[in-house]
This record gives C-alpha cells, structure tokens and sequence, in this order.
C-alpha cells in the first residue's frame, strides 16, 4: 500500500516504468489478502484446507491469479528495464505509458484467465484420481499446466534480460575507456544492476522452488491426504510463508529504498501540510 501511494502521489514518478513497479505492488497485495483469507479459512476449519471442499476453489484461484500476475509484472520489468537500456544500441523502440498500461492490462487478463480454469470447470470435486494432495481440489494436471511454463518463464526471461543490461553496460564502459572518458557512471550501473538481479534470483529461488517441488511432488505422488499428514502440509505453509516474504522482498528491491521511502513520505506530508496551511489563509 505504501508504495502504491507513494507512487500515484509523487508526479515525478508518473513513467512507464513506474505503471509496472504500481501494478507489482497491486499483485504483492493481492497475494497477501488472498494468503491471508487461505490462512482464516485453515483456522476456522482446517480439514477443508486439507481435504479441499467448494470454499477453497475461489481462496486458491485468486491466489494463483495473484502469483501469475506478480510472475508476469517481474518479466515485464525486466524487459522494459532491457529495452531503456538498449535502446540507443540495437533499437529505437521506446517504451511509452501506454505500452505499460497495455501490458499490464494483459498480464491481468492472461492471469485471471489461467487462474481461474478451476472455477470454469478444471477441478477434482468429483474426480477423486488426479486430485492434488497439496491443493485440493485442484487437479494435478492442472497445477501442471501452469507451473511449469510460468516457473521457465520467470527465471528464463529475467536471466537473458539481466545478463544483456550487464553486458550492454559493460561494452559501452569499454568503448569510453578506449576514447579516454570517465566510465565511473557505467561502472557504478554496472555494480547496481548486478546486485539487483543477484537478489531478485536468489529471492525467487528461495520462495518459488518449494512451491515448484510441492507440484512435482503432487504428480509423482500416490498416497492419501492422511498418509502425508502433517508434515506435508507443514511444508506447504512454508511455502506460503515464503511467497509472502516475496511480496514483501519485491517493493524493497524495485520500488523503495529506506532512505528513499522516508524522503519521499516525508516530503508528502510537508506538501500536505503545506496544502493546509494555504487553506487556512
């Protein structure tokens, strides 16, 4: 929410990049209000979040919707920051507002529409055979289905657009020192895209890979519900736990830095005071 705020209120930030960080913190959000219905539904009654019944379909399919479009929002970051970089080599494609809006109007629709197939019809609340363990009452082929090319598409495209940012700014540092310019700027752009995309790997690594091997532990699995109890399901919270920490990790590696946050607060609060006062008068 703060970096939703802090984005629409602050004009200066009002750029084709920042349409994409404001969606990706809408998607953190709904990721965490749909973990947290999932969380109220297991305290109220655990077995249906074990067993799966009618109730989970809606809390799971907005949850997948919620976690497709913050897969889909990291791509599109990605690419966009690809394209700014490379545009004065290769390119003279701009990205502009409008082709922000309009990828973030079909991330969402590809999201929702992947997301929500099990409401369509795509479940196992009559088909007991390839119920998912871990999920019910999704069907394994279904989790399948959208895991496994969402999961190469999240590491695959950011691991081609970072490495060529690194690599587009590490020639024209080479081009400058053979001219005899300063390459301070490209060096420290350099260092900065490299610890970028170093965290954003490693936190996708640590909160997606569970989830990826609970899926393929579904497909190979034959046992029931409570032959895996409880550790399974234990595993399964961790996981959960972990693409919160996700939500929580992306606003601080793309939108926000601490010093930057407090500035940007505060300056908005002088301007409301100052908005204030100038009522008064």
């Amino acid at each position: 929410c703060t970096v939703i705020f802090t984005r629409l209120a602050t004009r200066d930030l009002h750029k084709p990049i920042s349409i994409l960080f404001c969606n990706l913190a809408v998607s953190d959000l709904f990721t965490s209000f749909s973990g947290f219905w999932i969380s109220m539904l297991f305290i109220t009654n655990p077995d249906i979040t074990i067993f799966g019944s009618q109730d989970m379909l809606a809390p799971y399919s907005l949850y997948t919707t919620s976690i497709l479009s913050t897969i889909y929002n990291l791509v599109s970051i990605g690419i966009e920051r690809y394209l700014a970089v490379a545009k004065s080599m290769r390119t003279r494609f701009r990205v502009a507002r409008n082709h922000s809006m309009a990828v973030v109007f079909i991330s969402w629709v590809l999201a929702f529409f992947l997301g929500c197939l099990p409401l369509m019809g795509w479940n196992c609340l009559q088909a007991e055979r390839s119920i998912s363990v871990l999920y019910s009452p999704f069907c394994v082929d279904y989790l399948v289905f959208i895991t496994l090319p969402n999961v190469v598409v999240a590491f695959l495209v950011p691991l081609f657009t970072y490495l060529r940012i690194i690599l587009i700014l590490r020639k024209r540092k080479l081009r400058m020192q053979a001219c005899g310019q300063a390459t301070g700027t490209y060096k420290s752009a350099e260092t900065q895209v490299a610890r970028t995309s170093i965290s954003i790997w490693l936190l996708a690594l640590v909160s997606y890979a569970p989830f990826f091997a609970g899926v393929i532990f579904d497909a190979t699995n034959q046992r029931c519900h409570t032959d895996l109890y409880p550790g399974v399901y234990i595993f399964r919270n961790c996981t959960a736990m972990l693409i919160t920490i996700t939500c929580l990790g992306n606003p601080l590696l793309y939108t926000l830095r601490l010093r930057e946050l407090g500035a940007k607060l505060k300056a908005l609060r002088c301007l409301s005071a100052n908005r204030v006062r100038a009522c008064a008068i």
